[in-house]
């Protein structure tokens, strides 16, 4: 993966949190959601970043793979770092691993293609869809940063996903508690990127 390019000390590093309602802070205040929670740890971690919001809520891979190119042309900054992780609603969708697949390497050859650094941010499938999705889908995400050599966080909602203190009443968006918890597992990746 390559490094991000490095800056003056007075700028801030621009890191783009690409994904769907669990980074885009459905259900919470603005300031609760993931990319002000993680740039408050980082900040806190001595890292001068601002962590922009590119979450979009209810997003499937398919819906990202769309909207990547535009996503990226519109922003003022080239960010120097993005964090990617689709994959929730296309399980509430049921939608094919292959395609889920598919859709997920597009978006990250589209990073690669802009020289942007990558943290992939992994989505595990519960049992109730069946045995063998579970297991296709579930090995897209290693296999996909095996690929670009990226560094990978296994599991977004790790420590999140099933616990109630964690989740909003829907049982599926965390609530402040459990953002915080999302960006404080993700948090040590970036500092390790930045780092190189």
């Amino acid at each position: 993966m390559p490094a991000p390019a490095a800056k003056p000390a007075d700028l801030p590093l621009h890191i783009l949190a690409f994904g769907d309602s669990l980074m885009a802070g459905y259900g919470v205040r603005r300031d609760e959601g993931f990319a002000p929670q993680l740039q408050k740890l980082l900040r806190e971690a001595g890292l001068e970043a601002e962590v922009l919001n590119g979450g979009v809520s209810g997003n499937t891979a398919g819906h990202a793979r769309a909207r990547v190119r535009w996503t990226l042309d519109a922003l003022r900054t080239a960010p120097d770092l993005a964090i990617v992780s689709f994959g929730g609603n296309d399980i509430l969708r049921a939608v094919s691993p292959e395609e889920t697949r598919d859709d997920m390497d597009a978006i990250l050859a589209e990073f690669a293609r802009r020289k942007i650094p990558v943290i992939l941010a992994g989505m595990l499938a519960p049992p109730f869809l069946g045995a063998g999705y579970t297991r296709a889908f579930n090995a897209i995400f290693p296999e996909l940063a095996a690929k670009y050599g990226l560094p990978f966080y296994p599991f977004l909602l790790a420590g999140v996903a099933g616990n109630s203190r964690l989740n909003l009443p829907d049982r599926v968006h965390p609530n402040a508690a459990g953002i915080a918890r999302m960006a404080k597992g993700v948090a040590p990746y970036v500092l390790r990127a930045v780092a190189g």
